[in-house]
């Protein structure tokens, strides 16, 4: 669950590689992998292989740190936490563009949100051990660029009108440019996330999805997922963006990137083609 911090704590500082100039100072090779981690699995591809998928989405060092910009506060840039809602007569005015977070109990939303923010000292995310800790819908600005909604988690210890609060949002919510579909990158989609597929595509919301935690999943598990979950999305999908976005909170792989696509998608990244 993400809340926000009354003030800025003394000597706080940024995780490493949670900025732009941080990963620019690593070798090649591993400054790729961080920034474009798809690139890292194409080497272990069989010969052959449609690659097209791994690099629909390549944005060059500018569009990065145009992002990364979005998400670092400072004076005239302020992040701040909106409010909270569990129906949508309490929801903020849809003024700004607006991008959603939604995905299993326990897939990591809240740790991958504290790592998108992790340059905004005045948002603090606490990530909590107990699944399903995020009952309602939870909004943050951006600037005067977007808003970011952190949704309740759905399957194990959801909240009781899930199912009634998210249906709702996605279907009144105008100003709603992307959803993002988060999916544990060690155990691929489940059940529930395929009831969640068959809502967004039903209600013909553009989404894309985002692989969690990929630094817990071997090279060979991390990459059957992602071939497994780009054919699924091929075959059964008509408002998923085609390209998987893998991302570790930990050491802030894919993170950059995804920055980068969120910016995209809220019309502030006018130079990158339109996805």
């Amino acid at each position: 669950m993400v809340l926000p911090r009354a003030g800025v704590a003394a000597g706080r500082t940024s995780p490493p590689l949670a900025a732009l100039s941080q990963v620019l100072r690593l070798e090649r090779s591993r400054r790729t992998a961080i920034v474009f981690p798809l690139q890292k699995l194409e080497r272990y591809l069989a010969p052959g292989t449609d690659t097209a998928r791994f690099r629909l989405f390549q944005p060059g060092l500018a569009a990065l740190q145009r992002a990364e910009a979005l998400f670092r506060s400072d004076r005239g840039h302020p992040i701040d936490y909106v409010s909270s809602a569990v129906r949508m007569d309490h929801a903020p005015p849809p003024a700004l563009p607006e991008v959603c977070f939604i995905g299993r109990s326990n897939v990591g939303k809240s740790s991958l949100i504290r790592a998108l923010f992790s340059l905004a000292p005045e948002v603090e995310v606490r990530v909590s051990k107990t699944p399903g800790h995020t009952k309602k819908m939870n909004f943050f600005k951006v600037g005067k660029y977007f808003t970011l909604v952190d949704m309740p988690g759905y399957g194990y210890r959801a909240p009781q009108d899930f199912v009634e609060m998210v249906e709702a949002y996605l279907q009144e919510r105008h100003n709603l440019k992307r959803t993002f579909l988060l999916v544990d990158g060690v155990v691929g989609l489940q059940k529930t996330d395929h009831i969640a597929v068959e809502m967004l595509e039903e209600f013909g919301i553009p989404y894309v999805m985002v692989l969690t935690k990929i630094d817990r999943a071997s090279r060979g598990l991390l990459l059957k997922n992602v071939l497994e979950i780009q054919e699924f999305v091929k075959e059964n999908t008509q408002g998923c963006f085609p390209q998987l976005f893998p991302v570790s909170s930990v050491e802030f792989s894919g993170v950059h990137l995804l920055r980068c696509f969120v910016a995209h998608v809220t019309g502030n990244l006018p130079t990158v083609e339109a996805c």
